[in-house]
Protein backbone atom coordinates (compact mmCIF):
# COMPACT_ATOMS: atom_id res chain seq x y z
CA UNK A 1 0.00 0.00 0.00
CA UNK A 2 1.09 3.55 -0.79
CA UNK A 3 -0.08 6.65 1.06
CA UNK A 4 0.26 9.40 -1.55
CA UNK A 5 -1.10 12.38 0.36
CA UNK A 6 0.96 13.35 3.42
CA UNK A 7 1.83 16.77 4.88
CA UNK A 8 4.82 17.97 6.87
CA UNK A 9 6.07 21.13 8.53
CA UNK A 10 6.54 22.49 5.00
CA UNK A 11 2.75 23.02 4.96
CA UNK A 12 1.32 26.00 6.86
CA UNK A 13 -1.20 23.76 8.66
CA UNK A 14 1.19 20.99 9.78
CA UNK A 15 4.10 20.65 12.21
CA UNK A 16 4.94 17.05 11.29
CA UNK A 17 8.60 16.08 11.00
CA UNK A 18 9.11 14.26 7.66
CA UNK A 19 11.31 11.68 9.41
CA UNK A 20 8.54 10.92 11.92
CA UNK A 21 6.09 10.48 9.05
CA UNK A 22 8.41 7.94 7.45
CA UNK A 23 8.90 6.05 10.70
CA UNK A 24 5.13 5.82 11.04
CA UNK A 25 4.83 4.56 7.46
CA UNK A 26 7.35 1.83 8.21
CA UNK A 27 5.48 0.82 11.37
CA UNK A 28 2.25 0.64 9.34
CA UNK A 29 3.89 -1.69 6.83
CA UNK A 30 3.46 0.68 3.88
CA UNK A 31 5.40 0.21 0.68
CA UNK A 32 5.62 3.95 0.17
CA UNK A 33 4.49 7.41 1.14
CA UNK A 34 4.67 10.69 -0.74
CA UNK A 35 4.90 14.16 0.76
CA UNK A 36 2.35 16.48 -0.86
CA UNK A 37 2.69 19.77 0.95
CA UNK A 38 0.35 22.64 0.13
CA UNK A 39 1.04 25.11 -2.67
CA UNK A 40 -1.51 27.84 -1.88
CA UNK A 41 -1.47 30.65 -4.42
CA UNK A 42 -4.63 32.58 -3.55
CA UNK A 43 -3.61 36.21 -2.82
CA UNK A 44 -4.84 35.99 0.78
CA UNK A 45 -2.95 32.73 1.38
CA UNK A 46 0.22 33.24 -0.66
CA UNK A 47 2.03 35.16 2.14
CA UNK A 48 1.49 32.12 4.40
CA UNK A 49 2.51 29.49 1.84
CA UNK A 50 5.50 27.61 3.28
CA UNK A 51 6.24 25.40 0.26
CA UNK A 52 10.04 25.16 0.25
CA UNK A 53 11.03 22.98 -2.70
CA UNK A 54 14.70 22.77 -1.78
CA UNK A 55 13.90 21.97 1.85
CA UNK A 56 11.50 19.19 0.95
CA UNK A 57 13.84 17.81 -1.72
CA UNK A 58 16.70 17.64 0.81
CA UNK A 59 14.49 15.84 3.34
CA UNK A 60 13.31 13.35 0.72
CA UNK A 61 16.87 12.71 -0.48
CA UNK A 62 18.11 12.00 3.05
CA UNK A 63 15.19 9.71 3.84
CA UNK A 64 15.59 7.81 0.58
CA UNK A 65 19.22 7.14 1.42
CA UNK A 66 18.31 5.98 4.92
CA UNK A 67 15.46 3.67 3.94
CA UNK A 68 16.79 2.67 0.54
CA UNK A 69 14.59 -0.07 -0.98
CA UNK A 70 12.56 -0.79 2.17
CA UNK A 71 10.19 2.15 1.59
CA UNK A 72 9.60 4.50 -1.32
CA UNK A 73 9.68 8.14 -0.20
CA UNK A 74 8.10 10.44 -2.77
CA UNK A 75 8.25 14.19 -3.34
CA UNK A 76 4.89 15.56 -4.42
CA UNK A 77 2.83 18.72 -4.16
CA UNK A 78 -0.83 19.59 -3.54
CA UNK A 79 -1.90 22.48 -5.75
CA UNK A 80 -4.99 24.44 -4.79
CA UNK A 81 -7.09 25.13 -7.90
CA UNK A 82 -6.93 28.88 -8.46
CA UNK A 83 -7.95 29.82 -12.04
CA UNK A 84 -6.54 33.34 -11.78
CA UNK A 85 -3.13 32.06 -10.63
CA UNK A 86 -2.53 29.32 -13.19
CA UNK A 87 0.43 30.89 -14.94
CA UNK A 88 2.23 31.23 -11.61
CA UNK A 89 1.34 27.60 -10.81
CA UNK A 90 2.43 26.29 -14.22
CA UNK A 91 5.75 28.12 -14.00
CA UNK A 92 6.48 26.60 -10.61
CA UNK A 93 5.56 23.08 -11.72
CA UNK A 94 7.61 23.33 -14.90
CA UNK A 95 10.69 24.52 -13.02
CA UNK A 96 10.69 21.71 -10.47
CA UNK A 97 10.63 17.93 -10.46
CA UNK A 98 7.96 15.92 -8.66
CA UNK A 99 6.74 12.36 -8.27
CA UNK A 100 3.07 13.34 -8.13
CA UNK A 101 1.01 16.51 -8.49
CA UNK A 102 -2.36 16.65 -6.75
CA UNK A 103 -5.02 19.10 -7.90
CA UNK A 104 -7.40 19.95 -5.06
CA UNK A 105 -10.33 22.34 -4.78
CA UNK A 106 -10.39 24.29 -1.51
CA UNK A 107 -12.17 27.39 -2.86
CA UNK A 108 -15.52 27.62 -4.65
CA UNK A 109 -17.25 30.66 -6.10
CA UNK A 110 -14.79 32.96 -4.33
CA UNK A 111 -15.31 31.24 -0.97
CA UNK A 112 -12.83 29.15 1.03
CA UNK A 113 -14.11 25.91 2.51
CA UNK A 114 -12.09 26.46 5.66
CA UNK A 115 -13.24 30.04 6.32
CA UNK A 116 -16.45 29.98 8.36
CA UNK A 117 -17.37 33.55 7.44
CA UNK A 118 -17.45 32.59 3.75
CA UNK A 119 -20.48 30.40 4.45
CA UNK A 120 -22.74 33.28 5.41
CA UNK A 121 -26.08 32.90 3.66
CA UNK A 122 -25.32 29.39 2.38
CA UNK A 123 -27.20 26.25 3.28
CA UNK A 124 -25.52 22.80 3.07
CA UNK A 125 -27.35 21.73 -0.09
CA UNK A 126 -26.50 24.92 -2.01
CA UNK A 127 -22.90 24.88 -0.83
CA UNK A 128 -22.49 21.23 -1.83
CA UNK A 129 -23.71 21.89 -5.35
CA UNK A 130 -21.62 25.04 -5.74
CA UNK A 131 -18.52 23.23 -4.52
CA UNK A 132 -19.01 20.29 -6.89
CA UNK A 133 -19.52 22.75 -9.75
CA UNK A 134 -16.07 24.14 -8.92
CA UNK A 135 -14.60 20.63 -8.88
CA UNK A 136 -16.12 19.97 -12.30
CA UNK A 137 -14.61 23.23 -13.54
CA UNK A 138 -11.19 22.08 -12.31
CA UNK A 139 -11.54 18.69 -13.99
CA UNK A 140 -12.62 20.32 -17.26
CA UNK A 141 -9.63 22.63 -17.01
CA UNK A 142 -7.36 19.58 -16.77
CA UNK A 143 -9.14 18.06 -19.78
CA UNK A 144 -8.61 21.23 -21.85
CA UNK A 145 -4.91 21.07 -20.98
CA UNK A 146 -4.72 17.45 -22.05
CA UNK A 147 -6.23 18.36 -25.42
CA UNK A 148 -3.40 20.90 -25.75
CA UNK A 149 -0.86 18.15 -25.06
CA UNK A 150 -0.18 19.32 -21.48
CA UNK A 151 -0.50 17.34 -18.24
CA UNK A 152 0.48 19.39 -15.19
CA UNK A 153 -1.73 17.37 -12.80
CA UNK A 154 -1.89 13.66 -12.00
CA UNK A 155 -4.59 13.27 -9.34
CA UNK A 156 -7.83 14.97 -8.32
CA UNK A 157 -7.89 15.17 -4.54
CA UNK A 158 -10.89 14.52 -2.25
CA UNK A 159 -13.58 15.43 -4.78
CA UNK A 160 -16.44 15.68 -2.24
CA UNK A 161 -14.41 17.41 0.49
CA UNK A 162 -17.24 19.89 1.02
CA UNK A 163 -18.97 17.37 3.28
CA UNK A 164 -16.23 17.76 5.90
CA UNK A 165 -17.31 21.37 6.30
CA UNK A 166 -21.07 20.97 6.06
CA UNK A 167 -20.76 18.48 8.92
CA UNK A 168 -18.49 20.85 10.85
CA UNK A 169 -20.69 23.92 10.37
CA UNK A 170 -24.18 22.45 10.04
CA UNK A 171 -24.00 18.90 11.40
CA UNK A 172 -25.17 17.34 8.14
CA UNK A 173 -24.01 16.23 4.69
CA UNK A 174 -25.63 14.74 1.62
CA UNK A 175 -23.86 14.30 -1.70
CA UNK A 176 -26.36 12.01 -3.43
CA UNK A 177 -28.69 14.78 -4.70
CA UNK A 178 -25.68 15.97 -6.74
CA UNK A 179 -25.14 12.59 -8.38
CA UNK A 180 -25.40 14.20 -11.82
CA UNK A 181 -22.44 16.47 -11.06
CA UNK A 182 -20.47 13.62 -9.52
CA UNK A 183 -20.90 11.49 -12.64
CA UNK A 184 -19.80 14.34 -14.87
CA UNK A 185 -16.72 14.93 -12.72
CA UNK A 186 -15.82 11.24 -12.94
CA UNK A 187 -16.36 11.09 -16.71
CA UNK A 188 -14.19 14.17 -17.14
CA UNK A 189 -11.45 12.67 -14.97
CA UNK A 190 -11.43 9.54 -17.14
CA UNK A 191 -11.14 11.56 -20.32
CA UNK A 192 -8.47 13.83 -18.82
CA UNK A 193 -6.38 10.98 -17.34
CA UNK A 194 -6.83 12.64 -13.97
CA UNK A 195 -6.93 9.91 -11.32
CA UNK A 196 -9.42 10.45 -8.48
CA UNK A 197 -8.07 10.03 -4.98
CA UNK A 198 -9.77 8.27 -2.09
CA UNK A 199 -8.91 10.57 0.80
CA UNK A 200 -9.20 9.25 4.34
CA UNK A 201 -9.13 12.52 6.29
CA UNK A 202 -12.92 12.68 6.54
CA UNK A 203 -12.86 9.54 8.70
CA UNK A 204 -11.03 11.65 11.30
CA UNK A 205 -13.56 14.49 10.89
CA UNK A 206 -16.76 13.01 12.38
CA UNK A 207 -17.79 11.44 9.07
CA UNK A 208 -18.58 7.76 8.47
CA UNK A 209 -17.03 7.57 4.99
CA UNK A 210 -13.94 8.54 3.00
CA UNK A 211 -13.82 11.25 0.34
CA UNK A 212 -15.27 10.34 -2.05
CA UNK A 213 -17.86 8.03 -0.55
CA UNK A 214 -17.94 4.33 -1.41
CA UNK A 215 -20.93 4.75 -3.73
CA UNK A 216 -18.92 7.27 -5.76
CA UNK A 217 -16.05 4.79 -6.03
CA UNK A 218 -18.61 2.33 -7.39
CA UNK A 219 -19.85 4.86 -9.93
CA UNK A 220 -16.29 5.46 -11.10
CA UNK A 221 -15.78 1.74 -11.65
CA UNK A 222 -19.04 1.44 -13.59
CA UNK A 223 -18.05 4.37 -15.79
CA UNK A 224 -14.83 2.56 -16.68
CA UNK A 225 -12.43 3.62 -13.95
CA UNK A 226 -9.75 1.06 -13.24
CA UNK A 227 -7.38 2.67 -10.73
CA UNK A 228 -7.48 5.26 -7.93
CA UNK A 229 -4.98 6.59 -5.39
CA UNK A 230 -5.19 6.44 -1.59
CA UNK A 231 -4.19 9.24 0.75
CA UNK A 232 -4.40 9.66 4.50
CA UNK A 233 -4.02 13.46 4.12
CA UNK A 234 -2.07 13.18 7.36
CA UNK A 235 -0.99 16.42 9.02
CA UNK A 236 0.30 14.53 12.06
CA UNK A 237 2.66 11.51 12.00
CA UNK A 238 0.23 9.23 13.83
CA UNK A 239 -2.27 9.64 10.98
CA UNK A 240 0.08 8.42 8.24
CA UNK A 241 -1.38 5.33 6.61
CA UNK A 242 -4.49 5.41 8.79
CA UNK A 243 -7.35 3.60 7.07
CA UNK A 244 -5.39 2.71 3.94
CA UNK A 245 -6.00 -1.03 4.28
CA UNK A 246 -9.75 -0.59 4.77
CA UNK A 247 -9.88 1.83 1.84
CA UNK A 248 -8.16 -0.71 -0.40
CA UNK A 249 -10.89 -3.17 0.54
CA UNK A 250 -13.50 -0.57 -0.49
CA UNK A 251 -11.82 -0.19 -3.89
CA UNK A 252 -11.83 -3.93 -4.48
CA UNK A 253 -15.40 -4.31 -3.30
CA UNK A 254 -16.57 -1.62 -5.74
CA UNK A 255 -14.71 -3.00 -8.74
CA UNK A 256 -11.55 -0.90 -8.80
CA UNK A 257 -8.74 -3.20 -9.90
CA UNK A 258 -5.56 -1.25 -9.15
CA UNK A 259 -3.84 1.33 -7.03
CA UNK A 260 -2.33 4.07 -9.20
CA UNK A 261 1.19 4.79 -7.93
CA UNK A 262 3.21 7.75 -9.22
CA UNK A 263 6.98 8.06 -9.36
CA UNK A 264 8.67 10.83 -11.31
CA UNK A 265 5.23 11.70 -12.76
CA UNK A 266 4.95 8.20 -14.27
CA UNK A 267 1.95 6.11 -13.31
CA UNK A 268 2.07 2.40 -12.49
CA UNK A 269 -1.16 0.52 -11.82
CA UNK A 270 -0.46 -1.98 -9.05
CA UNK A 271 -3.11 -4.71 -8.79
CA UNK A 272 -5.13 -4.76 -5.61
Amino acid sequence: MHDQHVHTWFSNDSQADPAENVRQAVSMGLAGLTFTDHFDSHPTEWPLCKYDYDGIAAAVSALRKKYDDSLFVGHGIEVCYQPEQMEKIFTFLEEHRFDIVLLSVHWFHGKALHERQHWTGLDPAAATRQYLEAVLEAARFALDLKRQGRRPFDVLGHLDLVKRYTVRYFGTFDIRPCGDLVDEILRTCLEADLVPEVNLSTLRQSLPEPSPAEWIVGRYAKLGGRAMTLGSDAHRPEHVGMGVGDAAAVLKRQGIECLAVFRDRKRTDEPL
